[in-house]
């Protein structure tokens, strides 16, 4: 099992040996802005490194919602950082499941997923594994409840496409930790990345803050048990810098073979 966290995008190479870390999550661009990924001069570095790569798309992208604005340009940006995701020899891409507005039929949210799989057949196909993450909040969400997720799974199944976990939003969501790998499996047949994160906020607050795994108000052994269950790679999404992350690298390191 392979275990690393999500590290600044100048030096992940670096970053990733300061903490221990077998795997690396960054970003390509600014998280909160629309702007397609460029070559990176690090990138043959980043494929003859023995670390395994993911990419976290912005958080912008929304291809759920009824906004054209918003809509059109999600599906653009997340096959242009797929593309940069593939560049880097990325296992996966994760971005998060979207909503739609308030007042607003989820069921469409649901669909336009489907077209966004279906646009980049159509370009092609997506040259880095989409993995759709859980999120903590929101009553018109497309992943935060699980009885969506499989409603989306419904949408989307046919075609392939991957899950990550994110511990700290299924608590927040409301979802029980303890059988959480079980059911999401039973939906998407697949875990492909667990996100390892302690929540700052109590069950179902719907608040998406991340804490590390000694801290914070989930058992930091249930999350354990989450990664044991699911023996996908794990990314700890957490605070802390070098110190922080890489205690609960070593937390996590030091149990899951237990």
């Amino acid at each position: 099992m392979r275990i690393g966290a999500h590290v600044d995008s100048t030096d992940p190479l670096g970053e990733a040996a300061a903490r221990g870390a077998e795997t690396v999550q960054f970003f390509l661009t600014d998280p909160q802005a629309w702007k397609d990924p460029e070559p990176r001069a690090d990138a043959d570095a980043v494929l003859a490194a023995d670390v395994d790569v993911y990419i976290h798309a912005p958080y912008r992208i929304n291809v759920a919602t009824l906004n054209n604005r918003i809509r059109i340009p999600s599906r653009k940006l997340l096959l242009t950082h797929a593309q940069g995701a593939a560049a880097l020899g990325a296992k996966g891409l994760i971005v998060h499941g979207g909503h739609v507005g308030s007042g607003e039929d989820v069921a469409v949210g649901f669909d336009n997923w489907r077209k966004t799989f279906e646009y980049g057949a159509k370009a092609g196909g997506f040259p880095t594994p989409i993995l759709i993450e859980n999120t903590a909040g929101g009553d018109n969400a497309c992943a935060r409840r699980f009885d969506a997720l499989a409603r989306l799974w419904e949408a989307i199944g046919d075609y392939e496409v991957g899950f990550c976990l994110d511990t700290c939003h299924a608590f927040a969501a409301g979802e029980d930790l303890l059988d959480a790998v079980d059911r999401i499996k039973a939906i998407t047949g697949r875990i492909d990345l667990i996100h390892a994160n302690g929540s700052k906020d109590p069950f179902d607050s719907g608040r998406d803050r991340h804490d590390n795994l000694g801290a914070g108000t989930i058992d930091p052994e249930l999350i354990v048990a989450v990664v044991r269950a699911a023996g996908a790679p794990v990314v700890v999404e957490t605070p802390g810098g070098v110190e922080g992350q890489g205690a609960d690298i070593e937390f996590l390191r030091d149990r899951v073979g237990r």
